[in-house]
């Protein structure tokens, strides 16, 4: 079969090579891609590689297609299901024709929703809804109006989506954005307010008559706001984030007691934990908010063919790092 992996950290080492179609054992689906999008972490995981590898590593962290074969120990899926999902940090990704994904991270595709629409979505959602129902504990069903969330880098893959579930769990959300078109993106999907990161956020958050905010979302580098985050938030409040933070500057938050989450997506996958379930079901639920209309798809560029070429190009697009939404490409 066919696959797309890289040699080294450059982006010239894309390559296209013949890859043997692996049989599903246990829990896995052997699923027939025919969506991928394309997220930051394929960028990052792509420079991370350090020496020349013999055997192409295979990148891609959300994919959609059809149950090709089940696993002798598969319990929710058959044959033919449509499915969609973000994958698993330590195998092989969704850049090749065939990818195997254990069934507890995959959920049934939407029915009514496009490929395109759909694939956008797994990782971005699972990413937003740890983030807010799991490292902020929000419950979506309690009345969260006094609640103020600040989404920096609302307008991004992880801020669209976490905007809209921030919103239809009721909190009041400020996100940032910083062009004319990205302002309309944020409130087009639920932010109440809007305030432009290259900025002084402090000024622009006390002008909007808030002195400090519940939660903070760390979307983007955190070092050019770091202190403004510590100045924002509110003591006992939490901040979590998605990016890297120096050791020392984590000491800052000590004196609100502010709680301090990391969110990694692939965490329950790569230790096997029991709870990587829930990433089944995030998926599940996201596929009936994306069929009822309650949740955007944030897809907004999409590529057809699933060609070198075009996965070359859908790269060049986020790892300019201007992208609003997500890149998508389409078998």
């Amino acid at each position: 079969m066919k696959a797309f992996g890289v040699t080294n950290n450059k982006f010239e080492s894309f390559t296209e090579f013949e890859k043997t179609k692996e049989n599903p054992t246990g829990r896995d689906l052997l699923v027939k891609i025919e969506g991928i999008s394309i997220n930051p972490v394929d960028i990052a995981t792509r420079k991370k590689i350090v020496d020349e590898l013999s055997d192409p590593k295979i990148l891609g962290y959300d994919g959609y297609g059809v149950v090709d074969e089940v696993g002798s120990e598969v319990k929710n899926f058959q044959v033919g299901d449509k499915v969609f999902f973000a994958g698993d940090y330590t195998r092989d990704g969704s850049y090749q024709e065939y990818e195997l994904i254990d069934e507890r991270i995959v959920a049934h595709a939407p029915k009514k929703t496009s490929i395109e629409k759909s694939v956008a979505m797994p990782l971005v959602t699972l990413t937003a809804s740890e983030l807010l129902f799991e490292k902020l504990q929000i419950n979506p069903a309690h009345d969260n109006r006094d609640k103020t969330v600040l989404i920096i880098n609302g307008a991004g893959g992880v801020g669209s989506i976490a905007i809209q579930l921030a919103h239809l769990a009721g909190l009041r959300v400020i996100a940032t954005a910083s062009t004319s078109e990205k302002v309309d993106w944020v409130k087009a999907l639920g932010a109440d307010l809007v305030v432009n990161h290259h900025h002084d956020l402090i000024e622009q958050v006390h002008d909007l008559g808030i002195k400090n905010v519940d939660y903070i979302l760390g979307l983007s580098d955190n070092d050019p706001h770091w202190s403004e985050i510590v100045e924002l938030i509110k003591p006992f409040g939490t901040f979590a984030t998605i990016t890297n933070l120096r050791e020392s500057q984590i000491a800052d938050l000590k004196q609100k007691s502010v709680n301090f989450a990391w969110e990694w997506m692939f965490t329950k996958a790569k230790f096997k934990l029991a709870s990587m379930s829930t990433q089944g079901d995030y998926l599940e639920k996201l596929a009936q908010g994306l069929d009822s209309g309650m949740i955007d798809s944030t897809v907004t560029k999409v590529f057809h063919g699933f060609n070198l070429e075009n996965v070359k190009k859908a790269t060049q697009l986020v790892e300019a790092g201007h992208m609003m939404g997500k890149v998508v490409i389409k078998a």
